[in-house]
């Protein structure tokens, strides 16, 4: 979708306070809303459109604060990388990897 606004201006913005029950999700990502949207729709009391503002391409969900998640994952060490690329090259895993 063309918007007219420029990549660094398409933002995810993730609200929430120890108070509320919800989180607020505004996004331009099109994969987060297509799993966010497909999310609502089956599970209507956890998580629902509140905003589509289509001309800008942005949607704006309310989830509950106990099924939204992130996750931070420590980076690989050089040895945790080569045992992988070895593991890939000896199991035929390459071309997996990259298109799932």
């Amino acid at each position: 979708m063309r918007t007219g606004l420029k990549k660094y201006q398409k933002t995810t913005e993730i609200y929430f306070n120890e108070a509320s029950p919800t989180i607020t999700v505004a996004t331009h990502n099109t994969a987060l809303k297509k799993r966010l949207t497909a999310y609502a729709e089956r599970w209507p009391d956890c998580c629902k459109l509140v905003e589509d503002d289509s001309s800008l391409g942005c949607m704006t969900f309310e989830v509950a604060k106990g099924r939204f998640c992130f996750r931070l994952t420590a980076p690989y060490s050089v040895e945790r990388r080569e045992a992988a690329r070895r593991y890939a090259k000896e199991n035929h895993c390459a071309g997996k990897l990259k298109n799932p």
